[in-house]
């Protein structure tokens, strides 16, 4: 069976690219998003699937720096993990061959647990995050607050996204035409 991953920033075309790969090879896609409402049922999950529901938008985006932010994604994303490992591998036991795609696969996570390879999209531009933000509200309602979100996910978490792939070993790509590619290459 297959397996490959896609992780990356917020609004950077990871769903777009899994299920127009999985229409192409009739590979399941798996959204880890998805596994979200499950895991409401966790008390110890369930501060962090409200996490940024809890705050006050304005005030976190102007007052919380680039590092605090990465350090709630990756506590975010550690407490989310044992969850998320735990379904991947029941997939891979089913002998489904999959496509993972979603944020809280961080660069560290995926090295140090899965048995597979994967990409990080990064964005095409900051303009096109925003475009996305805009058309899929994620957490602002209004500009003022889609513009802060679009901004922490292109000047904060993309260039840390991007220095943990490279220092386990993934590929990081802005272009998803070029992900694409090796994607299909990691299907083979």
């Amino acid at each position: 069976m297959k397996y490959t991953f896609i992780s990356g920033i917020p609004a950077s075309g990871k769903s777009y690219l899994a299920r127009k790969i999985a229409k192409e090879t009739g590979i399941k896609h798996i959204c880890i998003d998805d596994w979200r409402e499950e895991m409401k049922d966790d008390p110890e999950l369930k501060k962090w699937i409200d996490f940024y529901w809890n705050q006050d938008e304005k005030e976190y985006w102007c007052t919380t720096s680039c590092d605090q932010q990465w350090e709630n994604l990756k506590k975010q994303s550690e407490a989310f993990w044992p969850t998320i490992l735990e379904r991947i591998k029941e997939i891979q036991k089913s002998g489904m061959s999959a496509i993972f795609e979603g944020v809280n696969i961080l660069p560290h996570l995926a090295h140090q647990d899965l048995n597979f390879q994967g990409i990080i999209l990064l964005g095409e531009s900051l303009e096109k995050i925003l475009e996305s933000n805009k058309q899929d509200p994620r957490w602002g309602n209004t500009e003022e607050l889609q513009i802060k979100e679009a901004e922490a996910f292109w000047n904060c978490e993309r260039p840390r996204y991007k220095l943990e792939a490279e220092k386990y070993g993934f590929k990081t790509f802005a272009d998803s035409n070029e992900a694409e590619k090796v994607l299909l290459k990691l299907l083979r």
